[in-house]
């Protein structure tokens, strides 16, 4: 049976309204970044990620890694901070600093990623295949939101979720480091016009005692 993430985890994936949960761990294809997201590099990056979660999809779903497995490829996500802590309405994209990356199934492993990367790598000529990481992540607590807009419009958003950790006495907290939030695209901004775009937004939160 093909694992579809938007029916087997809809509740990490499609919050209908702010809704805090606890998230295991999970593994990432990731690429770190920084500078404004509009540029043209920022469209190669997201395309070094593509190849290599094709690859794997199609080693599972071939059984050359076990058990034939078969399953939808999950959403492009990232985590964002800036480097001149502008903000919101303030916000200096070109100190934006970022990691981008896609959520793999369990059953692969680093090994499994770097066999596949090697292939990739002797097919397509992306200069930033060769920065690609195997990373993996337990981001916990969390509060997310589904932001539904284009991206200049998220503060509107990210306030309601600020009011909800205000009122609950939560504590937000950086994730994979020291980034302020994550965000899982939903929409593909080549084809989806802005005020049809579909973003979770999510922050970490801090264990409660």
């Amino acid at each position: 049976m093909k694992h579809e993430w938007r029916k087997a985890e809809k509740e990490w994936y499609l919050p209908k309204q702010p809704t805090i949960l606890t998230l295991p761990q999970m593994n990432f294809i990731t690429l770190a970044g920084a500078g404004d997201p509009n540029r043209p590099e920022f469209s190669e990056q997201i395309g070094a990620l593509y190849p290599v979660a094709y690859d794997l999809r199609m080693a599972l779903k071939r059984g050359e890694l076990g058990d034939p497995y078969e399953y939808t490829v999950y959403p492009l996500e990232g985590v964002w901070t800036t480097d001149d802590g502008s903000k919101g309405a303030d916000l200096n994209k070109s100190a934006l600093r970022y990691q981008i990356m896609l959520r793999q199934p369990n059953r692969l492993t680093e090994a499994d990623f770097q066999a596949s990367l090697e292939r990739v790598m002797h097919k397509k000529d992306n200069p930033w295949l060769s920065k690609l990481k195997w990373t993996a992540y337990t981001e916990g607590r969390v509060i997310q939101a589904m932001h539904h807009g284009a991206f200049d419009d998220e503060p509107a958003t990210f306030a309601k979720m600020q009011a909800i950790v205000s009122e609950q006495h939560e504590q937000v907290i950086p994730t994979m480091g020291d980034y302020w939030h994550r965000e899982i695209y939903l929409t593909d901004t080549r084809r989806t016009a802005p005020e049809k775009a579909k973003t979770v937004l999510r922050y970490r939160l801090a264990d409660k005692d």
